[in-house]
Formats: structure tokens, sequence, C-alpha cells
């Protein structure tokens, strides 16, 4: 709206010329010879828009996105509209430096210039900026620029709109911004910024909207926003501010938009919120605030949206007979301890279109009345509601996303399902429903989400889901049967099968899915070779195929999957020799954040089931969210030959190995020095020989070392952390091991003949070597402790207790 108001300030006062100085069209015609360069020599597919009127021989007040002045001594320019100038593929995007803008920066005229959304990366050049001293608007949105906000920006005094929001810039947010005393808006969200927020934004009494969200501030909201007399819209959302909310933000008569969400805010709701008249939207979600929630909220007239879960708030059992004043459109009371049914006062809000009661304790059934509200987004997921699902709830064209997840839903899905043609997300997962998956499932083209696990459907035939645009499918841990089912669509990124009980072969029809990021398989009865067609999905990140009967060899051409950073093909059938080129995995050498998510889709957060993995000897779960920093490769428990191949060593973003339980022989490779990010390691349980290589000590992050049961002798390594492997059991079962680690002195650890008297028995000689550098390493140790714990250096601490647990999914 402010660059609408501008615009239409700019079209009364001035109007079109028909030509403009030689010096301003020069410089536009170097920015678009700037561009056209730094976009010739990409790969991408780059296109630049509406410019092509951008010729010598015109005038330049007639260009696109060009305005002039009709001052009659000067045809000046005094408005650029360069948003979104380039078009590329996201994928592949390219790099557009800020050099591409100087010649900007000689047109002193600009009142309005607007260069959002265009990838233009680099540091701001403040002293070039400064030129352009005439500015009142000002959007640099959507780039990638960084560094600190130089402080010529502060010194633009005619500025009414700054935006800089969606960059990378850091640093913290400068006092000189009181400078700005004709601001009217300023978006700095979604950046880098730290630090406090200064006092001084108190100055700006002009002031109508404050975004400062998803940065790094941190200490309390000040004082001094409480000046803010014609602040219509505070947005700090997703810092790390703390403290309570100040009671004087009861002053901003004039505020519509109130959104604190994602902080660490403390205390409770401050009543003087309710002098806010005008306000219309209050986000407190996910923060720290505790005490009841008042019930002067519902008092509150003007109120649309209502968000106040995922908070310590008690909700008052004694408001049972609410009449709400207010008409929501969103309302949220996740975590706030709602107990018995869902409450009736919320049939009353006849314009709601998003409702989340998630993570109470909410029993009884699902209402009626609430199914045949036509909301948009119902989320009641984590609570203790049963039975079966109206159909009525289906017949709405407004669903676009349904939680249910974690409840004691039962009963089969309404054949009606597939009449909810705008539901987006379908998340059903960990309750008691059976029987078939309903066939009209497959008419929702909108579906993107599908999360059906831990249930008890069942039946071999599928939906065909051709014309949808599934990117997300977990029907795992049901009782699915027949044949791994390939009928989803081209479009499927994340695909979870495993824990049932398909058979048979792995389908060729699996490589139609040309996007496929993840597959997991795991715990079936799949039988057959591990085919090589799957290295035609050249897409895949995630390949979890454990705890079935797969035969036959890893082909060599499976690791042409450049992408892959989890491999899991534990316990299966699997023989022959690890294939030599196995350190071409491109994606176990480097592990770059490529992973995608769906959950910033959406208007309330989606969260994924962790992927369970055997991790450091036992079964632990990975997050979602998480999964681009691992890098995991697991051939256990097969019936593999033959030596390790060297190549091994070249994964150096592998964090766990485990090659246990097999027949592989020979000798450790040294190259498993290299695997410097390894955390968990595992050879144990084959017929491997010869020492352990001297480059272990330079395994730098390892904490999980399995090396029993083989034919290993020697010298276990020291040095790094080496030192720590102390557990026996990691050497149990080898040939003739030594060191340190397990207490027996090797042979070159003797003292030379003579330095010691005769001894009667040489095996308790060397145990009691070993013994006194023991006892002498904990006396001293505990000697020097208690020193520094005399003398105030060391404190006692109390260790925390640490519980393993296995993440959830939470919507």
């Amino acid at each position: 709206m402010a660059k609408l108001g501008l615009l239409l300030l700019l079209v009364i006062f001035f109007t079109p010329s028909s030509c403009c100085p030689d010096d301003q069209k020069n410089a536009l015609l170097q920015l678009k010879t700037a561009l056209i360069r730094s976009t010739v020599n990409t790969s991408s597919d780059v296109f630049i828009f509406d410019m092509d009127s951008w010729e010598p021989g015109s005038d330049c007040c007639a260009w696109e996105r060009v305005m002039c002045s009709s001052s009659p001594d000067s045809r000046a320019v005094i408005a650029l509209f360069l948003d979104t100038l380039v078009s590329m593929d996201l994928t592949n995007p390219i790099v557009v430096p800020t050099s591409v803008l100087m010649p900007l920066f000689g047109i002193r005229t600009l009142m309005l210039l607007d260069i959002s959304s265009n990838m233009i990366q680099g540091e701001i050049p403040g002293d070039r900026l400064a030129n352009l001293s005439k500015l009142v608007h000002l959007d640099m949105m959507g780039n990638k620029f960084s560094g600190s906000i130089p402080p010529q920006v502060f010194h633009l005094r005619y500025l009414k709109y700054l935006d800089m929001s969606n960059n990378v810039l850091g640093g913290n947010l400068s006092h000189e911004v009181a400078s700005l005393r004709s601001l009217m808006t300023l978006r700095l969200d979604q950046n880098l910024l730290g630090g406090s927020i200064p006092e001084e934004v108190g100055s700006l009494k002009e002031l109508q909207e404050l975004s400062l969200g998803s940065n790094h501030f941190n200490g309390g909201i000040p004082a001094s926003v409480s000046s803010l007399k014609e602040l219509k819209t505070l947005d700090l959302r997703d810092n790390l501010l703390s403290m309570g909310i100040p009671s004087m933000i009861g002053k901003l008569t004039n505020l519509t938009n109130l959104v604190l969400v994602g902080n660490r805010l403390s205390g409770g709701i401050p009543s003087s919120i309710q002098k806010l008249e005008k306000l219309e939207t209050l986000n407190l979600e996910k923060n720290m605030l505790d005490g009841e929630i008042p019930l002067w909220l519902f008092n509150m007239k003007g109120l649309k949206n209502l968000l106040l879960g995922r908070n310590n708030l008690t909700w008052n059992g004694n408001a049972k007979s609410l009449a709400p004043k207010f008409q929501l459109s969103k309302l949220s009371l996740s975590s706030c301890r709602l107990a018995g049914e869902i409450p009736s006062w919320i049939s009353t809000q006849k314009g709601l279109d998003l409702l989340d009661l998630s993570k109470n304790q909410l029993e009884g059934t699902f209402p009626l009345w609430l199914a045949e509200m036509e909301l948009g987004g119902i989320v009641l997921s984590d609570n203790k509601l049963s039975g079966s699902l109206p159909p009525s709830l289906f017949d709405s064209l407004n669903l676009s996303a349904l939680a249910l997840s974690r409840n004691n839903f039962s009963g089969e899905l309404p054949e009606n399902i597939g009449e909810a043609t705008e539901i987006m997300i379908l998340m059903l997962a960990s309750n008691q429903f059976s029987g078939e998956i309903p066939k009209s499932i497959s008419k929702i083209y909108r579906l993107l989400l599908l999360d059906l696990s831990k249930n008890r459907f069942s039946g071999s035939s599928f939906p065909v889901f051709g014309d949808a645009l599934l990117a997300y499918v977990d029907i795992s841990s049901n009782e699915f049967s027949g044949e791994v089912p390939t009928t989803f669509c081209q479009e499927t990124r994340y695909l979870a099968l495993g824990n049932n009980k398909f058979s048979g072969s792995l389908p060729r029809n699996l490589t139609r899915l040309s996007m496929l990021e993840h597959l997991q398989l795991n715990d079936n009865n799949i039988t057959g070779e591990l085919p090589s067609f799957l290295s035609q999905i050249s897409t895949l990140q995630v390949l979890i195929l454990r705890n079935n009967s797969l035969g036959g060899s890893i082909t060599d051409n499976i690791f042409n999957l450049s992408s892959l950073q989890i491999l899991d093909v534990s316990n299966n059938n699997l023989t022959g020799e690890v294939p030599k080129n196995i350190g071409k995995l491109l994606g176990m050498i480097e592990t770059p954040n490529t992973f995608s998510s769906s959950g910033e889709l959406f208007s309330f957060r989606v969260e994924y089931d962790d992927l369970i993995v055997n991790w450091k000897s036992s079964k632990q779960g990975l997050s979602h969210n998480s999964l681009s920093i691992y890098s995991l490769l697991d051939l256990s428990r097969n019936r593999l030959s033959g030596e390790i191949p060297t190549s091994l060593g070249e994964l150096k973003g592998l964090k766990l190995l485990n090659m246990s339980y097999n027949g592989l022989t020979g000798k450790i490779p040294s190259s498993f020095g290299d695997l410097e990010s390894v955390e968990s390691l595992d050879l144990s349980h084959n017929r491997l020989s010869g020492t352990i290589p001297p480059t272990f000590s330079r395994l730098k992050e390892i904490s999980t070392l399995d090396l029993s049961n083989n034919l290993l002798e020697g010298k276990i390594p020291l040095g790094g952390q080496m030192d720590t492997m102390a557990d026996p059991s990691s050497y149990a079962n080898n040939s003739g091991l030594c060191g340190m680690q397990i207490r027996i002195p090797c042979s070159d650890d003797k003292p030379p003949p003579g330095a010691v008297e005769e001894q009667e028995d040489d095996a308790d000689g060397k145990w009691f070597l070993w013994e006194g550098a023991g006892i002498g390493y904990s006396v001293g140790f505990f000697l020097t402790v208690g020193i520094l714990y005399l003398s105030g250096y060391v404190s006692p601490v109390v260790p925390r207790k640490v519980g393993r647990t296995q993440r959830r999914r939470r919507v």
C-alpha cells in the first residue's frame, strides 16, 4: 500500500516526459548491459523481463519500469521499478553481483527505487547509495545482500518506506535508525540481525509498520516501542526475545497486528492488551508464557486471529458457557491443557478457517457440528479423541488440511473422502484406522502430503494417484500386503512403505518416480536381487531396504547415485564383494543441505516422523528436519565377502559406517583414517586380519568403535579419540590385540633387559606395570582436581540424567 500511495502521488504531480537527460539514459543502458553480462555465462535458463524497450535511440522516460518528472527544465528520472527483472531456474540459481547496480547511483533525482527479488548478492555499497539523498521509497527485499546495514542508509532523511527483508544482512541494528524520522514502514525481517532492538526505534513517531521477525534479536522488547502512537503492525516473530510482554504495549491504540510468535517471552498475557480496541491479530504462539488464558480476550470484538498455542498457558476449566464477542478466522489453543470434549462455543465462530487444538487432553468423538463448519484447516493431533470420522467432514470444498494424528480414532475411512478435493495435507498417523484405503482418495488432485502410518490399514491394491501432486507419502507400519505399490505420481519425493507385509521383488516401475528423494521399504518380505535399475533414480538421497530378504550382489552402478547420503541395506542376504568404486558416492563425501520440506508451505507447522536407523549399537531416530547433516552407510548382517575397498576412505562426510556381521577378510584399509566425520564405526563379526591402522588416531569425531570378533592383532593405535576408545568389548575375540585401551601391554612396551630385577612371573609383571600406571594416573588426577576445588577453580556439578527417547512427529 505504501508503494501504491507513492506511485499515485508521482502520477498526480508528474507526467511522462518526451525526453530524459543523456547521463541518466546512459546509466540505465549501462545497467541493462551489466545485467545481461552477469547472466550470459550461466548454465541456467535466464530471462530478463520488460527491458526490450530500453534502446539507445529512444526516450528513457517512455521505457517500461521508468518514470520521469514533468519539470520544464529537466525531464529527470524519479522512479525505477526494477523488481523481479530476472527469471531463473531456482534449482540452479545465478548470482547477480552488486556491481550491476553501480550505474544507478548516479541518478541523484531518484525518489523511488525498487530492486526487490533479483537474487543480487554481495554487500550494499553504502557510499554510493548515499548519492540517492532524495529517496522516499527504497525496496531491496528478496535478494542476497550480506554484511551489515551501511550507516549511509540511516542518512536518507526523506525515507518513508524501507524494506530490506529476506536477505542475509548481519550485525546489529544501529542506533542511528532514529535519524529516519519520516519513516512509516520498516521491514528488516528474515535476515541475520542480532543484538538488542535499540531503544531509539521509539523516536520513529510516524512509523506504522515495524517488522523485525526471523532474525536473532535478543533481550527484551524495548519500552520505547510504546511511543509509536501511529503503529499498526508490530511483528517481532521468530527471534530470541525474552522477559515479559511490556504492559506499556497497551498504549499502541492504533495497533491492528501484534505478532510475537516464536520467542522466549515469559510471564502472563498483560491485561493492557484489552485496551487495543483495533487489534485484529494477536499471535503469541511458541513462547514461554504462563498463567490462565484471560477471559477478557473473548470480549475483544475486533479480534480475527487469536493464536496462543505452544506456551505454558492454561485454559480456564470453568469457562464452559462462553459467548465470545468476536468472530475469528484463526484460533490456536494448542498445548493449553484443554480437557473434556471439544468446546461447543467454537461452533459460534461462523467464519473460522483454521482451528488448532492439538496437544491437549480432549476426549469424545469428532463433533458433527465441527464437521459441517466448512473449515479450511483442522488440527486435533495429540489428544484422546475416539470413534469414527463423520462422512460429512469430507463434503467440504474448503478443507485443505486435516491433521488428526496420535488419537484413538478407529473404523474405516469414509468412502466419500475423495469428495474433499481441496485437501492438501491429510495426516491420520498413529490411530486405529483399519480396512482398505478408499479408491476415491485419488480424486483429491491437490493432495501434497498423505500420512496414514501406524494404523491397521490393509489390502493389496492401491488407489492410482496419477493426477495428484502428491509429494510426501507415508503408509508405513500398517498391514498392507502384495507387491510393492508404484501407483504414486511422478512428483512424489518421499515414499515410506516400511513395516508392512509387502512381498515379491522390487518393481522396475519405481524408476517412474523421477523426483524421488526418500525411499523407505524396510521390514517387509521383499525378495529377489538388489536391482541395478535403482541407480536410474538419480535424485535419491535416502534409501532404506533393511530387514528384507534381498539377495545377489551390490552392483557397481548403484553407486552412480550421486545424491545418496543414507544407504541402509542391512539384514538381507546380499553376497559378493563390496564394489571397489564405493568411494564415488558423492553425497557421502560432502553432505549439502538439500533436503526439502513441505512444512513451510502451510499456516501451521508440519513435522515428520524421525528416520529410524541403527545408530551406535541401538535404534534411534534422526529428525527429518536435520537429515541434511547426516551421511550413513549400513551394510551389516549380510553375507558380503572379500576385502574392504580402499576407496571407502574417500567418504569424508560419513557419520556412521557399519559393515558388521559379514564375511569380510583382509586388512582394514589405512584410508579409514580419512573418515574425518565418522562418529560410529562397526566392523565387528568379520574375518579381518592384520593390525588396526595407525591412521585411526586421526578419527577426531569417533565416539563408538567396535572391532570385536575378528582376527586382528598387534597394538591398538594411540592418540586423539583412540585414547578414549577403552571399552574392552570393542576389541574382544581377536587374535592378539594389545594396548593401553584393553590394559594388555605390547611387546615393545616391555622394559629393556637388566632394567628391573628378575621377575618370577612375566605375565604378573606386565599386569602390575599397567595396574600401577592406572593407579598412579588416578591418584594424580584426583589430587589435582582436589587442589583446584580447594582453590575455587572447580565446583561440583550434579550430572543430568540422560534419557534415550524416540522423537515423534508433531503437527
